[in-house]
């Protein structure tokens, strides 16, 4: 058995690196006669953007620089063609890139091994994005490994993932025993004293100065006392901040008049030597300031090695020190501390019984017998993959679509219109309305009054309508933007608005609850009408070219309207005629954004006149977007970031928006809709499921908390910004994709009938 191991590694300066060179060496331990290179892989991350930051030892085949996204793909591309039997992953956000190591994901989704994730940090108050990578990563792993039991009882009540995915291994230990004459306890500063020690990384989290604050207590009873810090500073640390909490540290042991027992032990140790500062020391100590640590190495090593341990609750400490096999003192408590510290050292009898039961306890923590347990995991994981959630995402099942809820659109809207901008899930007043966003939801509650016939949807169609009247001007155009003070913000709209309301006026004649809506949406799209000649761009001609064909639907003989939507029909055809070459099969030299509107415009238009060029080139330049947007059955519609020209080597692949998404569900139902090929529905539920994390990075834009959709995918993580726009295109996709599973199901049961008769 082959595994890759994914992580930072040695001689990288991290607690991960430690843990992963450990575990490598533990499981191959149980291999009898193979070296590390035969049976091991290591896919190491670099902090810097240097692939040479580090001198590697030869089981490392593959570096990671962590923030280019770049490398994550050419690993797993370098992984799936490797001889691997499994990968073990160690996760902690801060080793991935993007925003809480986003870039962890597309890395997950792309690799084709078993996969066996190791997670070391488990937050009880995750933030959104957190709590999607760790659901996502579970997702994607055959197993998911924690060292407490509290982490199970986090992961399955917060993240949700089945308990039946978690195990539990805690933290190996080196299998190494205390000399029989311990080189420490001869060191001048050392010699002769009582030892408190706490080793590992030095950051302001640790809570060092609660121990010196209890020095002074402490060495009036016992002054042959030393407190030993042991270990570099962070390196994150000293580039940000040098060694200043090292040397506040030693001011405030001189202000106490303690300097004389604080030693700095000021560097990186091997494991060997740290065992003996560990068996030499009477009491350890892990002061840490708050309870949320899940994981904690150095207690482990600490109880490993039989020491005599002292700490704060921390999550990782109350069990691990459960059945006295250490003692607790409160957070920043250097009174309680002292008085725990006088009483072990003027009572051997019970220093000594903790030191036993750690030491007991350490002994199903030593290397060897850890790894025996990720072998046994890991060959469960080769012998029966778990190929459910890829399964999942490949059915059209409308049962995984989350809850229709209009709690959030609510929330966005007051009684003049929705606001089109939030931050994160608040309304943000500010910015005030526009028409756009108006349009669209109108168009969005009378989908879910279609739907499901709500209430809640039916009492929010006067707002939007009655927004989109207030903003029609005399010459029938409008205007677009309202501030909350309701003072007008322009003196005419945009093309791109035009269309949008155009075609929300039409699905509402075609779709209105009752007449008196159809009657007052017929009087503001003819008064409207006379502006249609003035159309020049083309996404507000496509718009309206849509809100003309659910007009016709409805009035499929008006002469005028049909007049109206060839010509506008025909300024669409003449640009593409214009701007089509042999390897660009599009209506502008540019593509840019909401680009799936001019295919989808076009088979509307197909649907009401029956033209077979129209429906050529619907057909035409939807495959060319397929081209540009499809990349192994995951959506990356072209980002805002640039935008994507004739000729240009690249696609930009963020920032990516919702409504790209929503246009392309809405093209792929019209397509199906006139053609009636199930392809285009595949690829509608393809285009839905980016909302819901099948997207480049692997997270969930919908949020199922705010039942809001984020405002964008950008290259390290998502905009948490939840406006109307990229809201209400979830809520019409969802929607959208509901209406054609139902419609698909009614032409399915027209042929079954029209079979029976034959």
């Amino acid at each position: 058995m082959k595994i890759a191991y994914i992580s930072t590694y040695p001689p990288r300066e991290c607690g991960l690196a430690t843990f992963n060179c450990n575990l490598i060496k533990a499981i191959n331990a149980n291999f009898d006669g193979e070296t590390l290179v035969e049976t091991s892989l290591v896919v190491a991350l670099n902090h810097s953007d240097s692939k040479e930051e580090y001198t590697y030892p030869d089981e490392v085949k593959f570096v990671i620089r962590q923030n280019n996204q770049e490398d994550y793909l050419k690993a797993a591309d370098f992984i799936n063609k490797s001889d691997v039997d499994a990968c073990i992953l160690q996760h902690e956000f801060g080793i991935y890139g993007g925003e809480s190591g986003i870039y962890v994901l597309p890395f997950l989704n792309q690799i084709e091994k078993p996969i066996v994730s190791i997670l070391h940090t488990i937050l009880n108050s995750p933030t959104f994005l957190q709590k999607a990578i760790i659901r996502e990563i579970a997702k994607r792993s055959s197993k998911i490994v924690v060292m407490s039991n509290r982490a199970v009882s986090f992961l399955t009540e917060i993240y949700q993932v089945p308990k039946e995915k978690i195990q539990v291994i805690e933290h190996g230990v080196p299998d190494l025993e205390a000399p029989l004459v311990n080189p420490i306890k001869e060191i001048a500063q050392l010699k002769d004293k009582k030892i408190l020690l706490t080793f590992g990384l030095i950051s302001r989290n640790k809570g060092l100065e609660t121990v010196v604050k209890a020095l002074p207590k402490i060495v009036k009873t016992h002054p042959d006392v030393v407190y030993v810090i042991l270990g570099n500073t962070h390196p994150g640390v000293v580039k940000n901040s040098g060694e200043e909490y090292r040397e506040y540290l030693k001011q405030l042991a001189v202000d106490l008049n303690v300097e004389k027992h604080l030693v700095f032990m000021n560097r990186f140790v091997e494991e060997e030597e740290l065992i003996n500062y560990l068996t030499a020391a009477d009491v350890y100590i892990t002061p840490y300031f708050n309870e949320a640590q899940i994981t904690s190495g150095t207690l482990s090593y600490a109880v490993g090695a039989g020491a005599a341990v002292v700490s704060t609750p921390y999550w990782h400490a109350q069990e691990l020190l459960d059945g006295n096999r250490g003692r607790l003192f409160n957070f920043k408590d250097d009174v309680g501390l002292a008085t725990i510290i006088n009483e072990l050292i003027d009572e051997p009898n019970k220093l000594m019984e903790l030191k036993n039961n750690a030491y007991q306890y350490g002994l199903n923590l030593r290397w060897p017998k850890i790894g025996q347990t990720f072998i046994a995991v890991v060959e469960k994981a080769i012998s029966h993959p778990d190929y459910s959630e890829k399964i999942l995402r490949q059915m059209m099942d409308p049962g995984a679509m989350p809850e229709f809820n209009l709690a959030y659109v609510k929330l966005l809207t007051d009684d003049t219109g929705i606001f089109q901008h939030a931050k994160f899930g608040i309304p943000n007043r500010k910015e005030g309305y526009c028409l756009d966003d108006n349009s669209r939801a109108l168009i969005m509650a009378l989908m879910a009054y279609q739907e499901y016939k709500s209430e809640e949807a039916l009492d929010l169609l006067p707002i939007y309508l009655s927004y989109i009247h207030d903003m029609q001007l005399e010459n029938g155009n409008f205007r677009n933007f309202l501030s909350f003070s309701r003072e007008f913000l322009d003196e005419e709209g945009t093309d791109d608005s035009f269309g949008r309301t155009i075609w929300s006026l039409g699905y509402l004649i075609n779709t209105a609850p009752n007449r008196s809506y159809t009657e007052f949406g017929l009087e503001l799209f003819f008064k409207a009408v006379p502006h249609f000649k003035n159309l020049t761009h083309l996404r507000g001609i496509c718009d309206t070219i849509i809100g003309l064909s659910y007009y016709l639907k409805t009035q499929p003989y008006d002469e005028r309207i049909i007049e109206e939507l060839t010509a506008l029909t025909q300024k669409l055809v003449n640009s593409y005629h214009g701007t089509k070459g042999e390897d660009w099969h599009w209506f502008e030299d540019k593509m840019t954004y909401d680009n799936a509107i001019f295919p989808l415009a076009l088979f509307h238009a197909a649907e009401i006149t029956g033209n077979e060029e129209v429906l050529q080139i619907a057909h035409e330049s939807l495959a060319y977007l397929e081209k540009i947007t499809f990349n192994l059955n995951v959506i990356n519609p072209v980002g805002n970031d640039g935008w994507y020209s004739r000729g240009q080597a690249t696609v930009p692949v963020y920032d990516q928006q919702a409504i790209e998404l929503m246009a392309m569900v809405l093209m792929y139902f019209q397509a199906y809709t006139v053609t009636k090929d199930c392809e285009y529905m595949k690829k509608m539920f393809t285009c839905y499921l980016w909302f819901l994390g099948e997207n480049s990075l692997r997270i969930p834009l919908y949020d199922m908390e705010t039942k809001g959709c984020a405002d964008g995918l950008h290259p390290g993580g998502v905009n948490r910004n939840q406006g109307a726009e990229s809201t209400l295109a979830y809520l019409i996709s969802h929607l959208t994709v509901l209406k054609a599973f139902k419609y698909d199901q009614l032409t399915m049961a027209k042929k079954y009938e029209t079979a029976v008769v034959k």
